[in-house]
């Protein structure tokens, strides 16, 4: 009896040991502090390389915490000196409606929010449109989310000059980047966005009206553009503004789809009763809307995946294969991997080197002359212990740009590459 308990407590013993080397090990073997890739499984945004922030998406069953895509390639970073809209660009809706973003004194905020971060953090992370809702208030001009064209103290944000102020910095600061906003306008006040604008330092860097394209035609090239300092387009909602004010008329310049629910049903992509058809060529730039009505942060995560890729192709078809040159989102940095920037690549890659991404094209090469690349198509660790995470999405600590292996690019799952292709057609 003695013989057989000595046997079964050194197999008890040997057991434990085996099981905390087993530990240790998937401890030590684990990613962390920075060295975690995309769709690797993360605790927190420390764990990823800059570029990426530590996020999960519950709506599609993904509870646990990956690191996901955070930043957008600029596409003249890799193509440049082409037409202003032979590009696709990342724009933010309600741009300025940051959940994050503290309310007025003593005011509980009564509205809906569009993303989670401030507009300087947008533009570090590859944004490079702004749609932004401006309001006569508290004699000033503010950013509100409200209803009805009146501005209250609980759907205000804060003061206009204030985000434009960021614009102001980020141009100064990055000499060859072009920023477009777009207003929904509601300012009253004689010369408000003319005398707004100059008061932001931001008259020195106006597109002027004059030199817009007005039938159709090929904007000027981005390099041209910078040479000139003409690297701020701004368009109203409100015609009149374009004779007074010198500030564009949306619609002259710009074809758009319905935004909100009707701009995210499948398989259709109307135009906005205010804008041209989507297939006009009178217009040379065309905005993509691709929201709900109603922002829901935790779904975010759900549209920008799949259905995204597959509402761009169905835009696409109904602009007369036409790509959008503007893609504005909701909460643009949730996605279950790469998201609205992996599309924004496929986006750009056919129209500016004839690429099926942006990955794979060579810059001063002939069009259609396309890098080898190698489409990873592993799925999500999703067996990972790691705490799960449902929160503001979580920045990583740099805004270093996200590098690749020179011969890969990753893509979310296989369900993408049939969703997907349909940009090519």
């Amino acid at each position: 009896m003695s013989a057989c308990t000595n046997r079964l407590s050194t197999a008890v013993t040997v057991s434990l040991l085996l099981l905390l080397l087993s530990f240790f090990f998937s401890l030590s073997s684990a990613c962390s502090n920075g060295n975690c890739q995309m769709l690797e499984s993360c605790s927190s945004a420390t764990d990823c390389v800059p570029g990426l922030y530590c996020g999960n998406c519950p709506s599609i069953g993904r509870t646990k915490p990956i690191c996901t895509r955070g930043q957008a390639t600029i596409p003249t970073s890799i193509i440049n000196g082409l037409p202003f809209n032979k590009y696709t660009w990342l724009m933010t809706h309600n741009a300025f409606s940051n959940a994050n973003q503290p309310p007025l004194p003593g005011v509980q905020r009564l509205t809906f929010f569009n993303q989670e971060d401030t507009v300087t953090n947008q533009l570090r992370n590859g944004v490079r449109g702004l749609m932004l809702d401006m309001y006569d208030f508290n004699d000033d001009i503010w950013l509100c989310h409200s209803l009805r064209g009146q501005c209250f103290n609980f759907t205000a944000f804060q003061p206009a000059i204030n985000t434009l102020r960021e614009v102001e910095a980020f141009l100064s600061q990055n000499p060859t980047e072009i920023v477009t906003i777009i207003i929904e306008d509601y300012v009253h006040r004689p010369k408000g966005l003319s005398t707004l604008f100059a008061n932001a330092g931001l008259d020195k860097y106006w597109f002027p009206v004059s030199k817009m394209p007005k039938r159709g035609e090929d904007w000027p090239t981005v390099t041209d553009m910078v040479q000139e300092n003409h690297r701020l387009l701004v368009f109203t909602s409100v015609a009149a503004k374009e004779d007074e004010e010198g500030v564009a008329y949306q619609w002259r310049y710009i074809v758009e789809n319905e935004s909100g629910d009707p701009g995210v049903k499948r398989g259709s992509c109307p135009n906005r009763k205010e804008s041209q058809p989507l297939n006009s060529k009178s217009s040379s730039l065309f905005l993509m809307n691709y929201f709900p009505t109603f922002p829901v942060e935790k779904d975010a995560c759900k549209e920008h995946s799949a259905p995204l890729g597959e509402m761009v192709g169905t835009c696409l078809k109904s602009a007369g294969n036409r790509m959008p040159n503007f893609l504005a989102v909701n909460f643009y940095m949730r996605s279950d991997g790469g998201g609205v920037f992996e599309v924004l690549d496929r986006m750009n890659g056919p129209v500016i080197c004839g690429c099926e991404t942006l990955a794979a094209c060579q810059p001063e090469a002939a069009f259609g002359s396309c890098k080898n690349v190698t489409l990873q198509t592993r799925t999500p660790d999703m067996e990972s212990t790691a705490g799960t995470y449902s929160g503001s999405v979580q920045f990583s600590r740099s805004f270093a740009a996200l590098s690749y292996s020179p011969n890969t690019i990753v893509v979310l799952c296989f369900s993408w590459l049939p969703l997907l292709t349909v940009f090519l057609l």
